[in-house]
């Protein structure tokens, strides 16, 4: 055979290889998906309806930077998904005592998914079930590969979802099936302003037979490394005859739980400005913020709240009542997502953070991760996160201002809590210890506990002060004092 057909037929067999290879690749997911829903008893699922107990962690609240997310138990947990839809609704009973003290208070809960809310922040709730993975799989041409994980054997599968991220991107969906064709753990990625592209993982264990319909006895969800949901089920029924009423909302006017977190309207991005002293303003419109002026720059406490769009509009507030100067810090309070989530836009304005000591790991790593399903004003700015801390005191000065910077001890809320006191203007700025009494409301009995831990750190610190300034404003927004705060604890001046 000459040199030149020698060549032809080298390059035939490789493609004929490599076309056998991916035939092989799709005749092994289609196999492996199949064996799995047989075992499974998904070939003929179309709704499934589980109970149990179990609990909801609060996504970027926990106490503690690099601790997990704040539990709340729940008791009477129902779901039910219909996969045909697809749409979904659970319920739960809560009996939790408010961060703030006092009593336990009872309350229903609820999450309801609809077909008409396509998006996968909802939607996913119903594919990265054991179930769902499997019908979404055999549904969007999924691949498959053998792959051995913490020394266990798996086959791991991986399909796309119809819906796209804000990049365009599709979804992707991972799911980890071991020998006994049950899945272990399904893995997709959601797109988070703190996180960027967050992990969300569905993991599976304990697993129960109803007459060959396989369910997992506890479910752990987690994201961003720390469990948001957990269950341990009781039981779990394939095609309930009663489905529809069961991923049905109550009607207008019926009995019903409050809805889960994550909904509401979108948070006010407008902002508005008072002058509280030369060089000291008060920003409002959402969240408040405190933009004070230095003899060549601005720092801003509370400057990257709620979203992107209401930081950018906080400092470009700053900017208009303070021309022709740059911000060089922005002052975080504490950590918790509600105040956090707009930093991607203070990163991109070349802003240094300012954070209490204990938060510095956690948003170095959670910024510098990657951000391509929904690309922000930082990844598309391509600078870094600087970040500088305080331990129990800071101060910045020069000839024409002194802002010190306080970390407040004691307070169950969070632990790297930071507050911003102006000496010569008599101002203190602070989040989330208390929220003031509506005008005319008693004092509130028992105290609130974040008040007194407020009280007792400026009477440490010694904080000579009149005028406050709360992220969140008093319902309705009014100017307080010190003795406002005094006075909700039943004390005078």
């Amino acid at each position: 055979m000459s040199r030149k057909r020698m060549v032809v037929a080298l390059v035939a067999l490789v493609a004929l290889v490599a076309l056998t290879s991916l035939t092989a690749s799709a005749q092994d997911a289609s196999t492996v998906i199949s064996n799995a829903s047989k075992a499974m008893g998904v070939d003929n699922l179309n709704s499934v309806m589980f109970y149990g107990s179990g609990a909801n962690f609060g996504l970027g609240q926990n106490n503690n930077a690099n601790g997990p997310w704040p539990r709340t138990n729940l008791n009477d947990y129902t779901r039910a998904i219909d996969f045909t839809q697809p749409a979904s609704r659970a319920t739960w009973v809560t009996y939790a005592a408010p961060v703030t003290g006092g009593p336990a208070v009872q309350a229903n809960g609820q999450q309801n998914i609809a077909a008409a809310n396509n998006a996968w922040a909802q939607h996913l709730e119903i594919w990265i079930t054991p179930w769902g993975f499997l019908k979404g799989a055999s549904a969007n041409n999924a691949t498959a590969k053998s792959q051995t994980v913490a020394g266990k054997r798996y086959s791991i599968v991986t399909w796309n979802t119809p819906q796209k991220a804000p990049s365009g991107e599709s979804y992707r969906v991972v799911g980890y099936i071991n020998p006994q064709n049950l899945v272990d753990k399904v893995e997709t990625w959601l797109e988070n302003p703190i996180f960027g592209d967050m992990l969300v993982e569905g993991i599976y264990t304990d697993y129960r037979d109803n007459n060959g319909f396989k369910f997992p006895g506890t479910i752990v969800q987690k994201r961003g490394g720390w469990p948001t949901f957990e269950a341990q089920l009781l039981g779990a029924n394939p095609n309930p005859r009663n489905i529809q009423q069961l991923v049905t909302p109550p009607a207008a006017g019926q009995r019903g739980g409050a809805a889960a977190a994550g909904g509401g309207p979108a948070a006010p991005t407008g902002a508005q400005s008072e002058k509280l002293a030369d060089g000291v303003y008060r920003i409002t419109g959402g969240y408040v913020a405190l933009a004070v002026e230095f003899s060549d720059h601005i720092v801003i406490f509370e400057g990257g709240p709620q979203n992107e769009a209401r930081s950018q509009a906080i400092m470009a507030e700053a900017k208009r009542v303070i021309p022709n100067k740059p911000i060089r810090y922005s002052i975080l309070s504490h950590h918790h997502f509600d105040h956090s989530s707009g930093l991607p836009a203070v990163v991109a304005e070349g802003v240094t953070i300012i954070t209490h000591e204990n938060n510095k790991a956690f948003l170095e790593k959670a910024l510098n991760a990657p951000r391509t399903l929904a690309p922000d004003a930082m990844s598309k700015s391509g600078k870094k996160p600087k970040i500088e801390t305080v331990a129990e005191k800071r101060v910045l000065q020069d000839a024409s201002r002194t802002l010190e910077i306080h970390h407040i001890v004691g307070l169950p809320h969070a632990d790297g809590m930071l507050i911003a006191y102006l000496p010569k203007e008599r101002i203190v700025a602070f989040a989330d210890m208390f929220n003031f009494p509506a005008a005319n409301e008693p004092v509130p009995n028992p105290p609130v506990v974040g008040t007194q831990v407020f009280v007792d750190n400026f009477e440490r610190l010694k904080l000579d002060f009149n005028t406050l300034v709360s992220v969140h404003p008093p319902n309705p927004d009014r100017p307080m004092t010190r003795g406002d705060v005094l006075k909700s604890l039943g004390r005078g001046n």
